[in-house]
């Protein structure tokens, strides 16, 4: 299996990207940065432009509505943890060629449908079909936002003492697809139910609604999305973006049954593989309660894993009353599982 699949590793992209970034224009806030979901530009009048890119998805297990459910969503989660929707986005498709023009209709209707829903206005991008594209990345897209700059939230932010909240279940996203993917294994080897509730957690990989919610409250400092290297892997960058340790109690770890089952399947650790939909919420402790209570009310599960504290004293795991390091995995072992499956010929 080839190596380095995923992110780029946090070593080089200090070694190759992060001095190297183009004209050092002083309205830039926030360039890119390791544990950053958005860049912010300052604007006159005190407003701020958020943008954020990703990845498109375009997966033939899944299928086209789904692949654009990943592509829209995926990078609206990254805009949420400024607090805000996203408002504009810009489109650049790279498709197969073999990818049939009745196919790219009902693909590029489903963006559409999905933008109009959150209210993104698409102003632009490109769209073209490459011989020898057999990737599931169809391309890039970016996200952009405006707001006062004042209230556009960064995972920088995050302070000292602050607790550090977890929505819904480590491997949210992982679980689902792979469900979708390998549905015959799943059913084999969890049963029928689990297989139908992982496929129906596929749509509740949105974290916009948490975090829309969520900065209703004063206290809350910054956020950020739960993509590659799972909910431990987001804490950790959340502590290093913001210049902060932490003592996360493995304890606490959100992760329910249907994600746990279809992980052991796959032989995967739920804590370190891809959750988008799940959201880390860093605020103040007398928030803490305020915020739980108000996203347990609209059906989102919410739960205190830790707390920030000084850099002196690490990124912190406490599991089985023992404090070790908090290991980060530069590749998340989603992307082995899901290509070994591919190859092994899983249904």
């Amino acid at each position: 299996m080839d190596k380095n699949l995923g992110k780029i590793e946090h070593r080089l992209f200090e070694r190759f990207i992060q001095d190297s970034c183009g004209h050092p224009r002083a309205e830039i806030a926030t360039g890119p940065q390791f544990g950053v979901d958005v860049s912010v530009v300052n604007l006159p009048n005190g407003l701020g432009m958020a943008l954020t890119s990703d990845p498109l998805s375009l997966i033939p297990s899944l299928g086209l509505q789904e692949s654009a459910w990943l592509s829209v969503h995926l990078m609206a989660n990254d805009m949420a943890t400024t607090g805000h929707a996203p408002m504009y986005g810009q489109f650049v498709l790279n498709l197969p060629s073999t990818f049939s023009k009745s196919d790219f209709h009902i693909y590029w209707e489903y963006i559409h449908k999905f933008c109009a829903a959150l209210k993104i206005g698409i102003t632009g991008g490109h769209t073209g079909f490459i011989e020898g594209q057999h990737s599931t990345i169809a391309g890039g897209g970016t996200l952009i936002t405006i707001a006062p700059a004042e209230n556009l939230l960064v995972s920088r932010y995050a302070r000292k003492d602050d607790h550090i909240l977890v929505t819904k279940s480590c491997a949210l996203s992982a679980s689902a697809i792979l469900a979708m993917s390998f549905p015959e294994t799943v059913k084999n080897k969890a049963g029928n139910e689990i297989y139908q509730q992982a496929s129906e957690s596929f749509y509740h990989t949105s974290s916009l609604p948490e975090a829309l919610l969520a900065n209703q409250s004063i206290g809350i400092s910054a956020m950020h999305d739960v993509t590659e290297g799972g909910v431990l892997g987001a804490i950790y960058e959340l502590a290093v973006a913001s210049g902060n340790g932490a003592l996360v109690y493995n304890d606490k770890l959100p992760i329910e049954e249907t994600q746990a089952k279809i992980c052991a399947i796959f032989d995967l650790d739920p804590r370190y593989c891809i959750g988008a939909g799940s959201m880390i919420i860093a605020c103040r402790e007398e928030t803490t309660k305020e915020v739980i209570e108000r996203l347990e009310k609209n059906g989102i599960p919410c739960v205190d894993v830790g707390q920030l504290s000084d850099q002196e004293s690490g990124i912190r795991l406490m599991e089985n009353d023992k404090v070790t390091d908090l290991e980060y995995k530069e590749e998340d072992p989603y992307w082995n599982a899901f290509f070994r499956s591919v190859k092994q010929g899983l249904k």
